[in-house]
């Protein structure tokens, strides 16, 4: 093998790919510390609902004190990144500078080890160059380089998760094999638990693997049905658990009604009588003490749901809003990108406008393509996103479906170059 060869079969390996993906999010990581006080970084990123309670979890509080008061027992967010988190509290200490280095690698080490899923589903699909392609990009994509340091949340953790659910969807619709498909039910038990919000896919992945792997390896009944069952044993232990301390049935987590009203509210309209005070954490943190987690959650259900009925025009140009800035990262990305002072926003506002349109292009070539990988391809940014236009939407909540976003975008590219650029043969997905 010549040093030539052995320079490309290195910089094509996943391996390589992914060590580099880790050494990029790490190197960012260190260069942002330098320059941010290690006191600010011991606190600030946990002083969030999150690490509050994984700070209760980790004093032996259980799972409550959501805002770092004694308001008891929560069921605000899904339990298992906090119990992460508390872990890294009980070895490191709660809110110090070393609990905030663990959060941060352990966030890097879930986002670089996306590389693995994303190369694997990419070459399925449309063959090694465009996987290549699709993991280098996801290397060095700036919101795959930002978040494990800005956000000690679950986001890189939900990356994660929606990839490996994607490449594994794909495994179990060509598979026979029981094991596989208990593994599938686990890992969506484990995402549920992690990310609700992702199991808006669940039922349109499930019901397509079973028809794919009924069609092609004739699988039996059992395999679908042990998988569905285990979702729910995964994740009935925490149900029961809500419904014992809050007397409702509450699935995973309770604070959609609050979502809900962040995005819908009389804030928003400029001719609201008497103006609207304007929302603060303070007053929201001594409203929900007060009245405690079941009659504020209430409370905001009447409220968005009020406004909602009672300005749908201004509700639906609100979504119209939250749909963009889905996914530009702007409710207007051209102004805001041509008023922007610095570099790295314009990168965001360009990067996620080409990612945007490379994803509605890469979904329509596919289709047009008769892939039978087109559907479970564009659930993801076809569904997940729906939850996010009615609530509030943020970088960091489209940020698990990004590497899928990356794949489309140089798989849309890779395909229009052969099809119309070159004299080689167009990229014909497998089917």
């Amino acid at each position: 093998m010549t040093r030539a060869s052995r320079i490309v079969a290195l910089l094509t390996s996943v391996w390589f790919i992914a060590a580099a993906a880790l050494g990029v999010r790490l190197g960012f990581a260190w260069d942002q510390q330098r320059k941010i006080p290690h006191q600010v970084l011991a606190t600030v990123p946990f002083d969030q609902e999150a690490g509050n309670t994984a700070l209760a979890l980790s004093q032996g509080k259980g799972f409550s004190n959501l805002f770092r008061q004694n308001t008891g027992p929560t069921a605000w967010l899904p339990p298992l990144y906090p119990f992460f988190l508390s872990i890294i509290f009980r070895i490191w200490g709660a809110f110090t500078f070393h609990s905030f280095l663990a959060a941060v690698f352990l966030n890097a080490l879930f986002s670089a080890t996306v590389t693995f899923p994303l190369f694997s589903f990419a070459q399925q699909i449309a063959g090694r160059h465009v996987a290549v392609a699709s993991a280098w990009l996801w290397v060095f994509l700036p919101a795959g380089v930002i978040m494990p340091f800005e956000w000690i949340w679950d986001t890189s953790l939900s990356v994660l998760l929606a990839t490996t659910l994607l490449w594994t969807t794909l495994r179990i619709a060509q598979s026979r094999r029981l094991w596989l498909w208990l593994t599938y039910g686990a890992l969506w038990g484990v995402t549920l638990l992690t990310n609700p919000s992702l199991g808006i896919v669940l039922p349109f992945l499930l019901f397509w693997a079973v028809r794919h792997a009924q069609t092609q390896v004739k699988v039996s009944w059992r395999a679908p049905v042990f998988t569905s069952a285990l979702i729910i044993i995964c994740c009935l232990p925490w149900t029961l658990r809500n419904y014992g301390i809050f007397h409702r049935v509450i699935p995973i987590r309770s604070s959609l009604p609050f979502e809900l009203w962040i995005g819908n509210n009389d804030i928003f309209d400029e001719h609201a009588i008497g103006g609207l005070r304007r929302i603060t954490r303070f007053e929201e943190t001594r409203h929900y003490s007060q009245v405690g987690e079941n009659a504020y959650l209430d409370e905001k259900s009447r409220l968005a749901n009020s406004f909602i009925q009672q300005k749908p025009s201004l509700f639906l140009r609100l979504t119209a809003r939250k749909i963009v800035a889905t996914w530009t990262g702007t409710e207007h990305p051209f102004a805001d990108f041509r008023r922007a002072d610095s570099l790295l926003v314009r990168i965001i506002i360009l990067c996620n406008l080409i990612l945007s349109l490379g994803t509605f292009l890469g979904i329509a070539l596919l289709v047009r393509a008769k892939s039978s990988f087109a559907f479970p391809i564009a659930v993801f940014p076809l569904l997940y996103p729906l939850i996010y236009y009615l609530t509030h939407p943020s970088l960091r909540y489209r940020h698990p479906i990004d590497p899928l976003l990356v794949f489309l975008a140089v798989f849309a590219v890779a395909d229009l170059f052969f099809r119309y650029r070159s004299n080689a043969p167009h990229i014909s997905p497998a089917s």
